[in-house]
């Protein structure tokens, strides 16, 4: 980069400067806050993202300097918010990826669960329902336990975590009931996330490549 491009002292403290007072106003915006979503912390948390991106740029370009921080890039895919301001509904998206790593577990913990049904005792000749099945397991488990709960036993019932991400959407009202169940994921419209939340083993993956990277560097 030539030296006409580079971005003045002034410019680099005046990026810093932004980075104090985005860092006040998304303080204000926490301790004010009126619960886990409050629109005013989320849309400060994006400014303080900002004008730490811009002052870790001039920083860069200025000086060969970077910040010790790194704000999160999760909702670098999405456009702008293009929903209604004060939404009448919303929808709350919601995937987990798991992968089957121990089958027989899963089969005999589903087997296990059928087994405990009442109906159970009226089956002719008490068939098994899940046999060698990973379908009929699968099914039995879900049909027993809420998502959350199956999240927080995963490894009981043989699976192993993957990516799972939460999509709050805005909507200008509620659906008719049964409108979208045939096809429940095709409404979901990026430009009307309100928050997001994502977790992924990638995201540790850079932070740890990040402290490995600062051991290099001492």
């Amino acid at each position: 980069m030539s030296d006409a491009a580079q971005p003045t002292a002034a410019e680099v403290r005046a990026a810093a400067e932004a980075v104090k007072a985005a860092l006040d106003r998304h303080l204000e915006a926490v301790e004010n806050r009126t619960g886990d979503d409050d629109p005013a912390v989320y849309d400060a948390f994006n400014a303080l993202a900002t004008a730490a991106e811009a002052y870790d740029e001039r920083l860069y370009d200025r000086y060969d300097e970077v910040t010790p921080f790194e704000i999160p890039g999760a909702d670098d895919s999405l456009p702008p918010y293009g929903g209604p301001e004060e939404p009448n509904a919303l929808s709350v998206l919601i995937r987990r990826d798991y992968a089957v790593v121990e089958s027989k577990r899963l089969l005999a913990q589903a087997q296990r669960i059928a087994d405990l049904d009442p109906d159970a005792q009226d089956r002719p000749g008490r068939a098994p329902v899940v046999g060698a099945s990973v379908h009929a397991a699968l099914g039995v488990l879900f049909g027993e336990f809420e998502p959350d709960e199956i999240a927080s036993r995963h490894r009981e019932f043989g699976l192993e975590e993957g990516d799972s991400t939460l999509w709050v959407c805005a909507a200008d009202d509620l659906p008719e009931p049964g409108e979208w169940l045939t096809t429940p994921f095709d409404q979901a419209d990026p430009e009307r996330v309100v928050c997001r939340f994502d977790v992924s083993a990638v995201f540790d993956e850079e932070e740890a490549a990040g402290y490995e990277d600062d051991g290099e560097a001492g």
